[in-house]
């Protein structure tokens, strides 16, 4: 009997993702994404199967939240030699991603979902997984399966869109995506996406330690203290950070940014701008993984215009430090949709957004959304929030409230209420099943967006 929503007990859920929670397998904010989300589904009862580029040092199958996640480790023989990370040895990890991966989903999840008359669940996380989902699309069919799959694929930047055949992905998968913003951009390849947000755990919501932000304040000792964490990227407008750095500290203003970036080269061009403008830069380096280590760290630095931070800050550290400055410069010039920001609303930070795909910014009521790339436009509103010291509370209080409609959970729920629409259109919850003749048969195809057959 067919059921008429997804619950716990009728759907198993798949996650398809390059990144994931692994340490190895972190390079960016999908791997936070993707974790956050397989956990809030395993935590709502559903099994859950996360499939990811992994440690090679881990076991390849590892059960969490009492069984109900359980993270698949892929490609490992491949990355014991390559030992800088995922995208180490990207091009062979994709192709055995995509060779291998079809036939284990239709053979150990798939068949036995369906026997128990249970609709599997199959995410795709960018690009890397565009061809892998077009495979899984075929594989299914071929089996009979099809109709008892519901396949999303997510973009969450547009990286490597030019090696996507949008035809054949949107003609197997529902194409989603995480913003309005994104949502425009990708009518330019001819796809509508569904617009599913990104969330926040629930547990940033959390008191913030009153004790420790005194403690960070103390530590930079400064008037006015700016955070940015981003990757190095000229899209992330490093360089307005460090001008209006400079702007405040020509005002006569002690004034620091606390800045942590990655490991990309654009680093050096903007530290090597912000010594031709006097700045001084210390390096903050800790000595293990303990707050008053990162304390310390940061103490030993000051004072500095720019305390560069050199170590992996946990998000529980992060909270405390957005807390406490005086502006969260998420200040992207082209954001898909700003989950720094939103974490920093969270905490009850005062945000800095850029005007494109942060959804939830709100100009001047939770946060202030920049317009320009003029560094002046940031110390105008950091003066203004100095001279008015109540409109700061008050934003920052308007911040965590927003931030309670953006998390994991309410993501989930967007989800689900997505995927029950296209289960129903299927035919596969509800009624009886729709013939996929005309959905989903890869000999309907036109010849050029044919891969050759299923794996």
């Amino acid at each position: 009997m067919r059921q008429k929503s997804i619950t716990p007990k009728n759907t198993v859920f798949v996650i398809l993702s390059f990144e994931g929670p692994d340490g190895y397998a972190t390079a960016g904010g999908l791997g936070v994404r993707v974790g956050n989300l397989a956990t809030t589904l395993a935590r709502k009862g559903f099994p859950t199967h996360l499939f990811f580029i992994g440690d090679p040092d881990r076991p390849g199958e590892e059960a969490k939240e009492h069984g109900n996640l359980i993270l698949h480790r892929r490609c490992q023989w491949i990355s014991k030699h390559h030992p800088n990370g995922v995208y180490d040895g990207e091009e062979d990890k994709l192709r055995d991603f995509n060779e291998t991966i079809p036939r284990f989903l239709k053979d150990n999840i798939v068949k036995p979902a369906v026997s128990e008359n249970k609709l599997v669940v199959i995410l795709g996380e960018e690009w890397h997984t565009t061809e892998v989902m077009c495979r899984i699309s075929d594989a299914l069919y071929y089996e009979g399966l099809r109709d008892q799959a519901v396949l999303f694929w997510n973009a969450n930047n547009t990286f490597s869109f030019h090696r996507i055949n949008w035809g054949r992905l949107s003609y197997t998968t529902t194409v989603t995506t995480i913003s309005r913003y994104m949502k425009h951009l990708m009518w330019e390849f001819g796809v509508n996406p569904l617009v599913i947000p990104n969330g926040v755990p629930k547990s940033l919501l959390g008191d913030i330690d009153a004790v420790l932000v005194k403690e960070v304040r103390k530590a930079v000792g400064s008037d006015i203290i700016l955070c940015k964490v981003a990757r190095w990227d000229p899209d992330k407008r490093w360089h307005q950070a460090v001008q209006a750095t400079a702007k405040l500290k020509e005002m006569g203003t002690r004034a620091t940014l606390l800045a942590r970036g990655g490991m990309e080269p654009h680093r050096d061009e903007v530290m090597s701008g912000a010594r031709q403008m006097g700045l001084t830069i210390r390096e903050a380096w800790a000595k293990d993984n303990s707050f008053e280590s990162y304390l310390g760290a940061i103490r030993e630095a000051a004072p500095a215009d720019i305390i560069d931070i050199r170590f992996q800050l946990p998000p529980a550290f992060l909270q405390v430090v957005y807390n406490a400055v005086d502006g969260v410069l998420a200040n992207s010039g082209r954001e898909p949709f700003g989950l720094v920001g939103l974490e920093a609303m969270a905490a009850g930070g005062i945000v800095f957004t850029g005007g494109t795909g942060e959804d939830y910014a709100m100009p001047f009521l939770n946060s202030f959304v920049l317009e320009t790339a003029d560094p002046l436009e940031i110390v105008r509103y950091i003066l203004y929030i100095q001279d008015h010291p109540e409109e700061g509370s008050r934003m920052r209080r308007a911040a965590r409230v927003t931030a309670r409609y953006y998390t994991w959970g309410i993501a989930a729920l967007n989800l689900i209420a997505k995927l029950e629409n296209q289960a129903n259109i299927q035919g596969a919850l509800q009624g009886e099943p729709k013939p996929l003749e005309e959905q989903f048969d890869p000999s309907k195809l036109p010849p050029e967006l044919l891969p050759g057959g299923p794996a």
